[in-house]
């Protein structure tokens, strides 16, 4: 390929046409795609392709699916999906049936997933629907073809496949109970017809797909988002996404390490409260130049880490003290406060020495900051104090995939699927 041509217009047309930002994923991610295509294709030179490209929508979809690298598996991160089954207890009126959006839902695990937690925890058969949207027609092909082997089913907690799968050639496929809930669509959450014409969503998994935009785009999906939820409906995103939310009217639910937010009217009024009495949201367009401002504030001046009430006794024991400095950083984390976050990590090195939760939380907020070089030193220095610290290794292994190195993405990938299968996580 010819090193001189004009990379940057696939680049914009991957911009407008999914929201992919070229700085998160890394333009060896689009040049390997690129070749992928231009040799199915049979088109040595990248000027001839960029025409087929302009007037082939197929061919435009096939670029597209060429990008999109699905990682997912069923029930990846349970805490998500305990929030959504407590939300829905706590909030559900009435009986009509109950929609949710897993989006993107890549190869079909976590609406199939959804559909799973909702049915054991008691909610009948026919009272959901899930729509499970995603911008690769590849994906959804595997989706709705629902065979799945063994990368689908990590750690040793897999007694739900005995429950809902039987076993195929290829693999193991989700009984009929469990697919009829789901429909599968190409969509986009940028696009304004994602949601036209029906009622909202009762809850909304977006998770780890914002930290592959640019902030601009961070903000109008959020704002998509928000506007595709009920009232009272709940939005679930990845860890290293969780700051972005409360810029765009949404406050933390503070489900420990689920990630989940409310609209911030929602979680400031009580249920009883007559709507009269009710306060008007934030309005978004204020609130959007935050996310818009690239590069994000740095995190060298965050704000100060303050707290109502002390998080132990004086007298407690510097391990009790620890653990509750660490306990709070969570806290912030699960609420969003990643500049907090960030002061509140600094302090607990300083007065308690190096830690592996402290440096992750750390790179957790650079990672959101898109400080990518000090999010990954920041992972490291994790793994190098506990080896086998999972959620780093899970954050590192994004950030490897984003930048293009997928050798070493693979190469954590790989020892992440080892230690969760060893340890049953």
């Amino acid at each position: 390929m010819d090193e001189t041509a004009p990379i940057r217009d696939f680049e914009k047309l991957l911009r407008e046409t999914i929201g992919l930002s070229m700085e998160t994923v890394g333009a060896s991610v689009i040049r390997h795609a690129l070749k992928r295509r231009m040799t199915a294709c049979a088109i040595p030179d990248l000027h001839a392709y960029w025409a087929f490209v302009t007037e082939s929508p197929a061919e435009r979809q096939e670029l597209v699916d060429a990008v999109i690298v699905p990682e997912t598996w069923f029930f990846r991160d349970r805490e998500a999906f305990g929030a959504m089954v407590r939300h829905l207890r706590e909030h559900r009126t009435g009986n009509r049936p109950l929609r949710l959006l897993s989006l993107p839902c890549s190869t079909g695990e976590e609406p199939y997933s959804i559909a799973m937690a909702l049915l054991d925890a008691g909610f009948p058969d026919g009272s959901f629907q899930i729509d499970a949207i995603d911008i690769s027609t590849r994906n959804l092909v595997h989706a709705e073809r629902a065979i799945y082997g063994k990368n689908s089913f990590r750690g040793t907690d897999i007694a739900f496949r005995d429950r809902y799968f039987e076993a195929c050639d290829g693999g193991f496929r989700p009984h009929d109970i469990v697919r009829r809930h789901v429909r599968f669509r190409l969509g986009n959450v940028l696009a304004t017809a994602t949601n036209a014409g029906q009622e909202a969503y009762d809850v909304a998994f977006c998770r780890n797909l914002l930290i592959y935009f640019d902030r601009e785009t961070q903000g109008a999906a959020l704002i998509r988002l928000r506007q595709m939820l009920a009232d009272d409906g709940l939005l679930l995103v990845g860890p290293a996404e969780s700051g972005l939310p409360p810029l765009l009217g949404f406050a933390s639910v503070r489900f420990p390490r689920a990630f989940a937010f409310v609209k911030a009217q929602a979680a400031r009024v009580k249920p009883a409260e007559p709507p009269a009495a009710r306060k008007p949201p934030p309005a978004p367009a204020k609130a959007a130049p935050s996310l818009q401002a690239k590069p994000a504030a740095p995190l060298s001046t965050p704000r100060p880490f303050t707290q109502k009430a002390p998080l132990a006794a004086p007298s407690a024991p510097a391990s009790d003290r620890a653990a509750a400095s660490l306990a709070g950083i969570e806290r912030a984390a699960d609420a969003g406060r990643l500049a907090e976050v960030s002061a509140a990590a600094e302090r607990h090195i300083a007065e308690f020495g190096p830690s592996p939760d402290a440096f992750y939380w750390l790179g957790l907020a650079h990672d959101a900051a898109d400080a990518m070089e000090d999010a990954m030193r920041n992972y490291r220095k994790a793994l190098y104090l506990a080896p086998d610290h999972q959620r780093a290794l899970a954050q590192l292994r994004l950030l490897q995939q984003r930048r293009g190195d997928h050798s070493g993405a693979k190469a954590l990938a790989d020892r992440l699927d080892r230690l969760t299968k060893r340890s049953g996580t």
